[in-house]
């Protein structure tokens, strides 16, 4: 059956894979549609082919087969479509303005006439260039989005796929499907393949070989490979492709010939294959490292046990012999490693190196990868720290192609003496890179970090692989300390590296100054260890010591999906922590309802958004750019200027338009690989 009518009300939106149910309002009636609808909000028109099923539950529905969305058929649909927050910049009253000057003609001002629009109260003629461009933006898309369904291709693509290949899309992508394979990450090769093949592409076309290799490469990157060993690519390749090895050889010439990879034959007599922009950029993170560590030794200090002695006394501290041997090891080094676990005196290092190379007037500068980690940086030391990120200036880097891209980064030179990385378990080789490409000769750089962490969410493990070259000067501290001993949070750290059990009563570390900061509830029911959850959340640890949930817990899961997925955690604990009692103002997208009070994380790269920064007395400090990991406080939901304003953990006011949600989760419970962008 076909039916054409009106999104209503979202009862229910996946974000994993677009399931929606949804009002749908037709000319006869109205009823409740279910199926895989992408990018669908309340107010579209739709016309949709299905059938009509009898759910055990919920009665009469309409399954969804194939959708395809309309534009708005009467002046009042096109109002609602307008002011819905499909076009950014156009809320409610302007679309009530542009509707009523322009009337049934409104479409076809937006499509050739669109300066027209500044006749409108409130739209300059920039204005509303910008406007129509978005919104015909929006209906390119969607000519996209139903190419690219018709093969089973998620709609997510679609708007990736405009922006690099524009209006002619469709017909580029016809004549070489693959090329999908190199605009965005993570698509599904097997999908893009079928296409071609049903499109009438041979099995041993030359152009499906090279881009099965290609992407075969691409997902050893995911497990944080930078490379391959050519015997297992091809067997991979083979089972992806069903062609013979002499096709892949085949392939393996060209790419090189094209120098889209680099095959490296080791002294092991091993091949290993890279794709290009992966082999250049960890060459020259080596050669950059080298040169930093053969410039001249310029801000070595002479008399440094003296510093270390004057050190000791006016700080009221006593370094242990391997604290000492770390900060000579970065005075006789410009690139020093400093490894070790959580409690073996990394922080009181960094603190030291700090105070004996700023009374020099040396300039020291701190950064970590994620603003989690400078944050805590700032607090332990004292002394402002940064992000990579706004270090390095990184720019508007498309991370859907961001490997593709990594070489157009050019940074300014860093003023700065000395240089703390911390946290360097966390950085990839391509942030790696950059950080490099703008450290001056002759200026110290210390990396610090911990190898039994979690590895960097990118490619490549710089600081194990930098500690194996044993090319860089590196100091492993393995004594705990007194202080941090009396933790059995780091205690059982150690322990689970060093796999043991976790520390008992019993046992000769367990000591009456021991902490018991650290428990194991043991549990093999989801439910119950749900409950255990929510009563940890919601009255326990507050009991327990005095552990506001807001302001001192963060759960963490390994996996989004399922009843211990951050999605239903997120969703239990907001209905225990945040309820609507009072009726405060909230907005519901993609079947999640944001309000005022909750927690939320930054998800990905926003290098636009405006955000102001109040001090007391002061001016408001003034910039631009929220990063993935980003944590903070949803502190107003205005309906009538169709924002969300959110207060983040460093104080920063950043405000997003309704149409800009899909930047933000409740981070009530978040995944641990979201704990480690934090």
């Amino acid at each position: 059956m076909e039916l054409v009518g009106e999104v209503g009300d979202i009862i229910y939106y996946n974000e994993v894979n677009s399931y929606m149910i949804a009002e749908f309002e037709t000319e006869e009636e109205q009823t409740t549609i279910v199926g895989y609808l992408p990018f669908i909000a309340n107010g579209d028109n739709l016309k949709i082919i299905g059938n009509f099923v009898e759910h055990k539950k919920y009665g009469r529905q309409f399954k969804v087969e194939i959708f395809e969305k309309l534009m708005p058929q009467t002046v009042g649909a096109l109002e609602k479509y307008l002011a819905n927050g499909n076009i950014k910049g156009v809320g409610e009253a302007l679309a009530k303005r542009i509707v009523s000057r322009f009337g049934e003609d409104t479409i076809q001002v937006f499509k050739t006439e669109p300066e027209r629009l500044a006749e409108v109260k409130g739209i300059s003629k920039s204005k509303a260039i910008e406007i129509a461009e978005r919104f015909l933006e929006n209906w390119e898309v969607w000519q996209i989005v139903g190419f690219l369904e018709r093969f089973g291709i998620g709609a997510e693509f679609a708007k990736k796929v405009y922006e690099l290949l524009g209006l002619h899309a469709i017909e580029q992508i016809e004549k070489n499907p693959y090329i999908l394979i190199d605009i965005a990450r993570g698509v599904d090769f097997k999908q893009i393949d079928k296409m071609a093949l049903d499109l009438g592409i041979n099995y041993d076309n030359q152009k499906r070989v090279t881009s099965g290799i290609k992407y075969a490469l691409i997902r050893a990157t995911y497990n944080g490979h930078a490379c391959v060993l050519k015997e297992n690519l091809i067997q991979f390749t083979i089972s992806l492709l069903d062609v013979t090895t002499q096709n892949i050889e085949d392939g393996l010439i060209e790419l090189r010939a094209n120098d889209e990879i680099v095959i490296e034959e080791r002294e092991e007599k091993d091949i290993w294959i890279y794709l290009a922009n992966f082999y250049y950029t960890e060459q020259e993170i080596a050669i950059k490292i080298k040169r930093l560590q053969e410039a001249s030794n310029v801000k070595k200090i002479k008399s440094l046990g003296s510093y270390l002695k004057k050190l000791e006394t006016t700080s009221n501290i006593e370094l242990s012999e391997k604290q000492k041997e770390a900060i000579e090891l970065v005075n006789e080094n410009n690139v020093t490693i400093i490894t070790g676990g959580p409690g073996t005196g990394k922080t009181t290092i960094i603190k030291s190196i700090i105070d004996i190379y700023e009374q020099k007037g040396n300039k020291v500068v701190l950064c970590a990868p994620t603003g989690r980690a400078a944050k805590k940086m700032t607090e332990t030391t004292g002394k402002e720290a940064s992000t990579l990120h706004r270090l390095l200036e990184i720019g508007k880097i498309d991370e859907n192609n961001f490997y593709q891209t990594s070489t157009e980064y050019e940074g300014a030179p860093i003023d700065a003496d000395l240089i703390i990385v911390d946290e360097l378990s966390m950085v990839d080789m391509f942030v790696m890179s950059y950080l490099l490409k703008c450290i001056y000769r002759g200026t110290k750089l210390i990396l610090v970090g911990d190898c039994d962490q979690l590895s960097s969410v990118g490619p490549g493990s710089v600081l194990k692989d930098c500690i194996a070259s044993e090319r860089v000067a590196t100091i492993h501290l393995d004594k705990i300390f007194r202080q941090a001993a009396k933790s059995k949070i780091i205690l059982n750290a150690h322990r689970v590296n060093s796999g043991e059990n976790f520390i008992a009563k019993d046992d000769e570390e367990y000591t009456e100054e021991t902490m018991e900061d650290f428990f194991y509830i043991n549990e093999v029911s989801q439910e119950k260890i749900l409950e255990q959850v929510l009563s940890l959340c919601t009255g326990r640890l507050k009991n327990y010591g005095d552990y506001d949930f807001f302001q001192s817990i963060q759960v963490l899961t390994p996996t989004k999906k399922g009843i211990l997925g951050t999605r239903e955690l997120n969703r239990a604990l907001q209905e225990r922590l945040n309820p609507n009692l009072y009726d405060l103002p909230e907005k519901a997208n993609m079947g999640v309802i944001y309000r005022e009070g909750d927690r939320i994380m930054q998800v990905k790269n926003n290098y636009d958004i405006d955000w102001e920064k109040q001090k007391t007395g002061e001016n408001a400090e003034i910039g631009k750019g929220v990063f993935n990991g980003e944590i903070g406080t949803i502190t107003e939901v205005s309906e009538k200027n169709k924002i969300v304003e959110i207060k983040f953990d460093d104080e920063k006011t950043a405000y997003y338009d309704f149409s800009e949600l899909e930047q933000i989760e409740h981070s009530y419970a978040i995944t641990i690989h979201k704990a480690q962008r934090k």
